[in-house]
């Protein structure tokens, strides 16, 4: 105890160097975990909007399915099959679906288009994309209905023009983005009214279709409108028909909200001369480790062993992802390391600096009969508590930073937003939670200080007193 006492007050004598070694550790541990959590919590929402929302973390389908995702390669439902994957105490949801493309077309605008053919109920439970439903589109013909009764100011008119062709699953954005700009309550109660959707989702029995929001922008097309579709069926058969637009849905993934029409599996199969046949069983984890998805995979093809089916995980179906996220995860590694180079060489420097300004006092004490071994413990633990007090500064305030862009992550605006939704990708910067990479980060520094505190040892076992005193 009395080396730690002596350790604390030597820290203090020299304020200016101890706020220096601080300051640098507190920043290095603050820009580290909050560069760390930013990268990690895009790739949660990378797999999320992906995944999650759509591939699932596992699925079961055809052989020659991954290569060739055409009808031919369907396979016939079986509903005590997907029982069996149900039971399986690590799968959260099942659905079955029936996938194709076709020709999308409203007017004289034509789209290929994919084609999901869900459960709704199943669906709702697996990607829950009744959540992600339209209710208000700011669209050419909601400005003109506006302008028609005068109903607009120019402040009002340039907000709704800036923002031509979003969608909002709520008003609580649409509200927010008009609140910015102090329009008045009058006249954003006027816009609300006006560019209100009222759709809905699908029921198993509709024979009409959902479609994704920037589809429908593309298609110029609303609610009742109708979506003519042409595509080629099961076995060569030719696939047209005529459908009604019953909802507009706004899906995270840039890329799929683009291109995604959502219908019925009976009326996708009707569509499609496919009876009672579907593309693949989509499946959703709750723990999805790499340990556990694989334990959980070995349990499924144990299960369909008797089908000729395979399993296929979301790394298997999504390689370029997978090589996405593993680039990006290595140059953001190779930052990091850059970052605590720089980190260690400031922190060597104060302790090189601190050493050679007191010899002298060493070799006082050293001569007055302390053992040297016990000097260079009491500097070491000097360095140590200067290491736990910028970690715990940095921890004090970046977990606070993590936890609130958690909740309310960054939106991208302006070049940036448009690189990211060309990626495939929705622009938004979220945080991971705190997880061990933030340990790991503080783990880290502590190696560092540990490496500079060799200088010190090594320079106050091998000084010569008398050297030490004359200086």
């Amino acid at each position: 105890m009395s080396y730690l006492k002596m350790a604390q007050r030597n820290l203090w004598r020299n304020k200016r160097r101890t706020a220096i070694t601080i300051s640098s550790i507190f920043f290095a541990i603050l820009l580290a975990i909050v560069m760390r959590s930013f990268q990690l919590g895009s790739y949660s929402l990378m797999i999320r909007n992906a995944i999650e929302q759509y591939y699932g973390h596992i699925r079961v389908q055809h052989p020659d399915y991954a290569d060739d995702p055409s009808l031919e390669n369907t396979f016939e439902y079986d509903e005590r099959l997907l029982e069996n994957i149900s039971m399986i105490p690590n799968v959260k949801t099942v659905t079955s679906r029936l996938e194709t493309f076709a020709l999308a077309s409203s007017g004289n605008i034509t789209k290929g288009v994919l084609v999901l053919g869900i459960e709704p109920e199943s669906e709702k439970r697996f990607s829950n994309p009744e959540h992600f439903l339209v209710r208000y589109r700011l669209t050419q013909d909601a400005l003109d209905r506006l302008e028609k009764i005068n109903a607009l100011t120019a402040q009002t008119r340039e907000v709704i023009l800036a923002y031509l062709g979003e969608s909002f699953t709520n008003s609580a954005k649409l509200v927010r983005i008009f609140e910015d700009e102090q329009v008045s309550a009058d006249e954003l109660y006027r816009v609300l009214d006006a560019t209100k959707v009222k759709g809905r989702f699908l029921r198993e029995a509709d024979s009409g279709v959902v479609i994704s929001s920037r589809l429908a922008t593309y298609l110029n097309v609303s609610i009742g409108d109708s979506l003519i579709m042409l595509s080629q069926g099961y076995q060569g058969a030719s696939a047209a028909g005529v459908f009604p637009i019953l909802g507009i849905i706004r899906i995270p993934n840039p890329d799929l909200d683009s291109r995604m029409v959502y219908m019925p599996l009976a009326l996708a199969q009707n569509f499609t001369y496919s009876p009672n046949r579907i593309a693949y069983f989509a499946i959703n984890l709750y723990n999805t480790s790499d340990e556990m998805q694989k334990a959980t995979t070995y349990s499924i093809q144990v299960r369909i062993a008797d089908n000729e089916l395979e399993v296929k995980t979301w790394q298997n179906l999504n390689r370029v992802l997978v090589q996405q996220i593993e680039s990006d995860n290595q140059s953001g590694k190779a930052f990091l390391f850059l970052l605590y180079i720089v980190v260690f060489f400031g922190i060597y420097g104060t302790v090189i600096m601190m050493v050679h300004e007191r010899m002298h006092e060493f070799g006082v004490l050293v001569a007055v009969g302390m053992n040297k071994l016990r000097l260079a413990l009491t500097v070491v633990l000097e360095m140590l508590i200067m290491a736990f007090i910028g970690i715990a500064l940095g921890y004090l305030v970046g977990l606070p930073v993590i936890h609130y862009y958690q909740i309310h992550p960054i939106r991208l605006t302006g070049e940036m937003a448009k690189m990211m939704m060309d990626m495939g990708f929705e622009p938004l910067m979220p945080m991971a939670p705190f997880g061990a990479y933030v340990v790991w980060q503080g783990v880290s520094i502590l190696v560092m200080v540990m490496l500079a505190c060799l200088y010190p040892i090594r320079k106050i076992i091998r000084f010569k007193v008398v050297d030490a005193i004359k200086r």
